[in-house]
């Protein structure tokens, strides 16, 4: 029998759905989310854990079996790349394993490059409009 798996609405009811270990991981990468963008709405979107920047989608996080997933990671950035270098995925993607010691800085410094990213392409369609 196939286990039916309920949508969540809310990033807590996303989390409380994982095992316990799990949860704590995901709780953290949460909050370093949190604290690295105090400004951004937290929701739901794609059916995981998303947050947005004055409208605009910023980064996501979801969980799996044996790895969180982050996205969309930065391209272009020499410095962020070789960071991520052991975690790439695909095109804008991040897996970090279970199991080993999840890269919180590294987050950090990815939310933070994605934030200013957002902010100059809304900075840049506002100068278009004028």
């Amino acid at each position: 029998m196939k286990r039916e798996r309920i949508t969540a609405t809310t990033v807590d009811e996303y989390i409380a759905g994982y095992p316990p270990e799990v949860q704590q991981l995901l709780q953290q990468v949460r909050t370093t989310i949190r604290e690295a963008a105090p400004g951004a709405d937290e929701g739901i979107g794609y059916r995981i854990a998303a947050y947005k920047l004055n409208g605009s989608p910023l980064i996501y996080f979801a969980g799996f079996e044996k790895h969180i997933g982050l996205y969309p990671v930065p391209v272009g950035n020499p410095e962020l790349e070789a960071d991520l270098a052991g975690y790439a995925a695909g095109k804008g993607t991040a897996r970090f394993p279970i199991g080993k010691p999840i890269p919180f800085d590294l987050i950090r410094r990815l939310v933070k490059f994605r934030m200013e990213d957002v902010l100059a392409r809304a900075a840049a369609k506002r100068a278009k409009r004028k």
